[in-house]
């Protein structure tokens, strides 16, 4: 099946006791046992598995091309799920622009625990030097956040299988509309839900996607199982709701966000624009070889430095001025002040989440803003 119809059908189920054509919410935190011990409908208590969570983990595996997914009550609960699942003393190659909550949440919760590195992964050389015998995970954000850096999946995937490394691909910023990471040979595949999938702004979770359901998966599903950090089936529910939109919506965000970043491209206020699907980008290239499409999100360095910036975002009305991505709403964000002293990002940056407004009325903000 097509994307567009796996995002409808697999994440819903008609009720046989009603005839609902929508699945029911079922909030029932325990589930009957019968008289030979049994549970007739597969679950027994809802930290380890629910009925609508069920549904929402069959949508995402499948939108992603894997076999099994475990949803989290967050982003961060999935990525703390994955490090927690690695043995101690395992060392991790990351990027050194990833996402700051996953790079604190290493930095502060792993220190003494895991090992690891924040690197250039896209220079082949610095990422086969950093490699040490108990290296076990590099981590991949593509596109990263809030730079818009590409990876070349498949080339990290090379150097990794070749010496036994697993990868695990953050695949936020694309979603399985744009990128397919599982396809590529990623190992694993992550993603803030709360952003894309859940599509409004309204919802928090998280996901995790297996190719394969092997010992190490078996250890994922147990943190998430033990550790209990699931989405309530409420939010589960509604998650499956927004997923079933989400090949359209991916469609409009990617619209606008390539005529935004061409109409700020030419101005004269405006220093760079990252966006992939530019050709100006330095890995346009490996865009067009790995995206089926170049998504919402786009980072503006204005002329005039920080100053600058913050006059800018403060003299836009349409666009609100808030963190987190991903929403039909446009969002725009000074990163650099958010992400703490160690931040890569420049202070003159601002990240856009592109929305699903006309692009005529974002382009008269940002016109208006930028004088």
């Amino acid at each position: 099946m097509k994307i567009e119809t796996i995002a409808i059908h697999a994440g819903n189920k008609a009720d046989k006791s009603s005839g609902a054509v929508i699945q029911p919410i079922v909030m029932s935190t325990t589930f009957e046992r019968i008289a030979d011990g049994s549970y007739p409908g597969g679950h027994i208590y809802s930290r380890s598995s629910n009925p609508n969570r069920t549904l929402l983990e069959n949508v995402l595996a499948k939108l992603e091309h894997g076999v099994d997914a475990a949803a989290f009550s967050s982003g961060n609960a999935a990525g703390m799920a994955v490090f927690q699942s690695l043995k101690p003393g395992t060392h991790i190659i990351l990027p050194d622009d990833m996402y700051h909550g996953l790079r604190n949440q290493i930095k502060t919760l792993f220190a003494g625990i895991l090992e690891f590195d924040f690197i250039d992964i896209n220079n082949t050389e610095i990422l086969k030097q950093h490699i040490k015998p108990n290296t076990g995970l590099i981590w991949i954000e593509t596109p990263s956040n809030p730079l818009l850096k590409l990876t070349d999946i498949k080339k990290v995937i090379g150097i990794a299988h070749e010496r036994g490394i697993k990868v695990a691909c953050d695949n936020t910023f694309a979603t399985p509309v744009f990128q397919q990471p599982l396809v590529l040979g990623a190992d694993l595949v992550m993603h803030s839900s709360t952003k894309y999938f859940g599509g409004h702004s309204d919802l928090m979770g998280g996901v995790l996607i297996t190719p394969v359901k092997n010992e190490w998966w078996t250890k994922i599903k147990q943190v998430q199982e033990m550790g209990g950090a699931i989405p309530s089936p409420m939010d589960c529910y509604y998650l499956a709701r927004s997923i079933k939109t989400l090949p359209y919506r991916m469609v409009g965000h990617a619209k606008n966000a390539q005529l935004l970043a061409e109409y700020l491209q030419k101005h004269p206020k405006v220093e760079a624009v990252m966006y992939p699907g530019l050709p100006v980008h330095p890995q346009h290239d490996i865009a067009k070889e790995q995206m089926l499409g170049f998504g919402g999100m786009l980072s503006v360095c204005i002329k005039g430095g920080e100053v600058e910036a913050r006059r800018v975002i403060n003299s836009l009305t349409l666009f609100t001025q808030a963190t987190s991505l991903g929403g039909v709403e446009s969002l725009i964000e000074h990163r650099a002040s958010v992400e703490g002293p160690d931040t890569k990002t420049p202070f003159n940056l601002l990240r856009i989440s592109v929305g699903l407004e006309h692009i005529d009325d974002l382009i008269a903000d940002l016109e208006q803003a930028l004088g």
